[in-house]
Parts: C-alpha cells; structure tokens; sequence
C-alpha cells in the first residue's frame, strides 16, 4: 500500500511510450485503406498524452493534481473548459501485437457510468475474441502499472491498477477498434468500451484512506485544541496546621491575596472547619477582613484620580471654548465696515463661511459643557440627598430593645449547644452499650467503661447548668420586657405633660416645674456628676456603647475604628482608645485566644457600672 501511495505522483517505467516500427508498410497502407482512414506516419507515438488524459498534469514535475475521492463522476479536480478552436484529436496507437485505431470524431463520445468513490478497477468490453490476456496487458500496460486481469470467456474483462489516476488513462481508450495483427478476420478485431467498475477491493481501500484521514483530522484538531485550552487551575492542597500558617502569611500579602483567597474558600467549603481548627479560620478570616481598609482606601485614590482627569478635561474643555471665542472675535473685527469694504467678494464669501462654521461648532462645544455642568450639578444633589439624614435608616437607640436582641441570640446559642451536649451523650451512651455487650466483652473495654460513665455524668452536669441558663436568660428577658413596657408608658405620661404645658402661657410656663420619675432624676444627677464631655465625645460615647452592645462577645479596636471611619474620617483609634479608658465603669477590656490568635477585645459594661454606682 505504501509502495502504491508514493508512487502515485510519477510515471514508472512501465508507462514509457512504445514506438513500433513497421517492417511492411504496404500491408498497413492496404488495412487502412480496407477501413476508410487515411494512414499517418508509422513511427511509434505515445499512447496517451498525459496533459490530455490528466488535466494539470507537468511532465517536467512528474507530479498530478490531487484527487478528490468524494466528488460525483471523475474524482479529479475539475477540467478547465477547452476551447471550441482546440478539439481532442486522437491519433492511431500502433503496439506490437494489435494496432487500435480511433473513432469517427463525428460520433459523440463513449458514456460512462458515475465513478465510484477510490475506483481503481476498469471494465473493458468488446474485445475480439482472439485477444488473449498479454495482448490486454500490452495495450493497457502504457497507462499504469497492473495489479491484476480478470479476462471472461465473454469478450470482457476487468483490469485492476495501482492508482485511481490510471483509470483515468484507460478511459481514453474507449471507443478505439483493436485490430490483431494485419488479420481482417472478424474473431481478431472488436471495438472496445472502457468504463469504471465496482470492486470491494477498490471500496475497501478507499474506506480505510478515509478512516486513516478521519484519524489525522481528529488528531489535529485534538492537538489544536490542547494549545489552545487555557491552563488548568493548580490543585488546592489539604489542609494542615502548617499550610494554614502559610495561608495566613499569604492574605496578609497584597500581591497573593487572590490565590490565598480562593485556597481559604476551597477549605470552608470542603468542611475543614472544626473545633481544633476554628481558631485559625477566624484569624485568617480576620486577616481577609484586615484588607477592606485598603480596598477602600484604593477606591478613595481611584475616585480621586477620577475627579482630577475630570478636572484637567474641563479646563481643557474650557481652554478650546476660549480659543473658539477668540476666532469668532477675529471674523467679528473682519466684518466690520471699515475692513470688509477692502475684501472682494470671494474672500467675503468665504470669511462669512467660515464665521458660519466657527458659530455652529462654537455652539456646540458650549452645549457640551453646559451638559457636563449639568451632569455634575445633578450628581451633587443626588449626593447631598443621600447625605442627608432624613433619608438613612436610623438605628435603634433604645438600649432595652438591643438588650432584648441579645438575650435572643444568647437564647438561641445556647439552645445549639443544649443540642449539641445530647448528642454527644446519645454518641457516649451508645459506645458505653457497645462496650458493655457480653460477646465483644473485653479487659480494655473494662477498663474504659468507668470514664464513660464519667464522661456522661460531666455531661449531664452541664446540660443541667445549660437548662438553668437557659431558664434564667428567658426569666431576664422578661423582667427586660416588662421594664421596656412600663419605661414606654412613663414616656407617654412625660409626652402629654409636655404638651399641655406648652399649651399654657409663657408667665405659666417660667413658674411651673416638671415632675421626673425617680429614675430619670437619678438619671439627671449622673449627668450633672460625671465626668464633663463635650458634645462630640457624648456622641461618641453614645455610639461606642451602641455598637459594642450590638457585639456582646466585643470587638477589638480596629473593627470599631473601622465602622466610626464611615460616619467620620478624621476620627482616630488611638482618640477612641482615650476615650473608653477614661470611662472604666462604661468599657471594660479582655484579652481572647492563645498564642498567635491572641487578641485584645472591648465590651461593654454600662449595666454592671450603673448596679455598682
């Protein structure tokens, strides 16, 4: 197969063009004559030419057009059409045996059936019947080299090459009258039809090219597509003590953020968060956090930049306005009856135009800029309204109502861990049956029964002590529930004293005096007694405790200045620091964590300060 496939764009030797000389030129003059057609010269010619047979065919290269298995009919490329000046002739082909002389040009040319796909295989019908197989070999040996000869008893036979493109040689032989020799009898002469023939040979040979192609295509587009696949992520690697200190290095890195980032998702979301390891994912949390200061301090330079380029691109803005103003100034002065009278009237007619022109584009810069000016005027009552305070949501001042949220949420913690703690006793006493189990008894399972049962009796203690916490948080609620009520109530009672007295008259109103509840002149005294603030530290102070008793676990430092930072820029840590130290008895600080997770919270103690006041 392969020695067929390289030899497929040459000629072999085989395909040399026989020249037979005649010995007797009379006996041929006579035959010819017996036929009708006049003799040419007896000198041997080529049997086919190739550039007749095979359209783009270079003898000089030795090479034929490619094939195209797939087209209906000749799988060659198409012929060019051939000019109606320029009509095939064929000639008289002499051999050594037979001599083939061509049709009438006047009849129309032999048919074909369609061409089946790879066909290699020709049918060659109306042979004499005295040919013999090396008489068909030596006429059909000058197109190509041949596999086999299939020749019937019928006058037909069936020729197999080794290319596709020597079928297309022996077609020209159709329609040509073989003559054996100089004999006139009928048995050594028959006009011969060369058409395409079926062969599974041929069918098979074909398919297995196809496939073969199919391969290579696959191939190609398959190795295409991997230079053009993008890299794969790296794989996220398990989690340790000691990849989870790398990690924490790495998010306080501005440059690995990302990777690290996406690292600490994969191990959330993989489960590898419990109790021994709780400690490092909130520190490495935290440190995620740490970075939402300098993200908006970038956004800050960002705007910044932003509104500088604005800048610089208004006042250039402006700048071409003013040149514009100074060209519509200049064609002004030129209309002027003292120089127009001195212009002809070409140049006063294209002065006029170009003034036209400098107007409209003046014009249109000037709407352009209003426009801009517009924009930013629109821009800066959208930020006033959203700045102002009418319009943000407010928080709750009410320190019962917070209070009342804690006590919620420490409810429902601890009902959590009451789940929790049954559980694990469900787990131990569980394993304290399996231990215990006659068949699987044993002196180890012996010997852990007791801490079992110790372990369950811890657990019991403390599942009493959460019940009774429990109790006691739902028993305070109330008590707080029932304190907001009646405070609530008070209030009203001071609202409408308020009201009536500022119904009365202004000489009343200098004479009278509101009564207080106890709790509010105590309140009042406190006020008068304590230390002296100004107005913003009170502020402050007010927003501090609020926040802080949103957080009853407490916060540290950076979180609180972090969250005073957005109502007020110019607000420090260390003025915050200051001032809750100052107030001892308002903010307490804890220290929280081990080792590397140590850290250092504030809470807030106002309740506990006011019972020991």
């Amino acid at each position: 197969m392969a020695s067929a496939t390289d030899d497929m764009g040459t000629l072999g030797p085989e395909q040399t063009h026989v020249g037979v000389p005649v010995a007797d030129p009379t006996a041929w003059s006579t035959a010819m004559s017996n036929l009708g057609i006049v003799p040419m010269g007896v000198a041997g010619q080529p049997l086919v030419s190739d550039s007749i047979c095979i359209q783009g065919f270079d003898p000089s290269l030795g090479i034929i057009a490619p094939i195209n298995p797939l087209m209906a009919g000749i799988s060659l490329v198409p012929r060019p059409p051939v000019p109606a000046e320029m009509p095939v002739v064929k000639e008289i082909i002499h051999c050594k045996s037979c001599t083939l002389f061509p049709q009438n040009p006047n009849l129309p040319p032999p048919s074909t059936r369609e061409r089946p796909p790879g066909c290699k295989t020709v049918f060659v019908g109306g042979l004499p019947e005295n040919a013999s197989e090396d008489i068909i070999r030596e006429v059909f040996d000058q197109c190509g080299e041949i596999v086999a000869v299939r020749k019937s008893k019928k006058n037909f036979c069936h020729i197999r090459f080794a290319e596709e493109y020597m079928v297309d040689k022996a077609l020209y032989l159709s329609g040509y009258r073989m003559r054996i020799g100089s004999s006139t009898d009928k048995k050594d002469s028959g006009r011969i039809h060369v058409d395409f023939a079926q062969a599974r040979d041929d069918l098979y040979e074909w398919e297995c090219r196809q496939r073969l192609l199919a391969r290579e295509e696959r191939h190609r587009r398959r190795v295409q597509e991997d230079l053009l696949r993008p890299p794969s992520p790296p794989p996220i690697m398990h989690y340790s003590e000691h990849e989870a200190a790398l990690l924490a290095e790495k998010l306080k890195d501005d440059s690995k953020f990302s990777e690290a980032t996406a690292v600490l998702v994969t191990w959330i979301e993989r489960g590898e968060v419990s109790r021994r390891s709780a400690n490092h994912f909130y520190s490495m949390i935290q440190s995620a956090n740490s970075h939402v200061r300098r993200l908006m301090s970038e956004k800050a330079q960002r705007e910044e930049e932003m509104e500088q380029a604005r800048e610089q691109f208004r006042n250039a803005l402006l700048g071409i306005l003013a040149q514009f103003e100074q060209i519509a100034a200049v064609f002004t002065a030129a209309t002027r009856q003292r120089a127009w009278d001195h212009f002809s009237k070409a140049q006063r007619k294209n002065i006029d135009m170009w003034r036209k022109q400098c107007e409209e584009m003046r014009n249109a810069h000037s709407e352009e800029i209003m426009g801009i000016r517009r924009e930013e005027e629109m821009e800066m009552s959208e930020d006033d309204s959203d700045e102002n305070p009418s319009k943000k949501m407010r928080l709750d001042d009410s320190a019962l109502a917070m209070q009342a949220c804690t006590l919620r949420e420490e409810n429902d913690s601890l009902r959590w861990q009451l789940d929790a703690y049954r559980n694990e006793m469900e787990l131990l006493k569980q394993e304290q049956w399996l231990a215990v189990r006659p068949e699987e008894s044993s002196p180890r399972g012996e010997q852990r029964l007791p801490f079992l049962q110790q372990s369950i009796l811890g657990m019991q203690q403390q599942l009493r002590g959460l019940q009774e916490e429990l109790k006691s948080k739902e028993q305070e609620m109330e008590r707080a529930k029932e304190e907001q009520r009646r405070l609530e109530g008070e209030l009203r009672a001071l609202r409408e004293k308020a009201h009536i007295l500022c119904s009365l008259c202004p000489q009343r109103m200098n004479g009278c005096t509101l009564s207080l509840p106890p709790a509010a002149d105590r309140s009042v005294q406190l006020a008068v007694l304590g230390p002296r603030i100004s107005e913003r530290e009170a502020l402050l102070l007010g927003i501090i405790s609020t926040f802080l008793h949103v957080h009853p676990f407490g916060a540290n430092i950076e979180y609180l200045w972090s969250y005073i930072q957005r109502l007020n820029s110019k607000i420090s840590a260390g003025e915050l620091e200051g001032l809750m130290v100052r107030l001892p008895h308002m903010f307490k600080q804890e220290f929280s964590g081990v080792g590397a997770t140590l850290e250092k919270r504030w809470k807030f103690c106002g309740f506990e300060g006011i019972q020991s006041m």
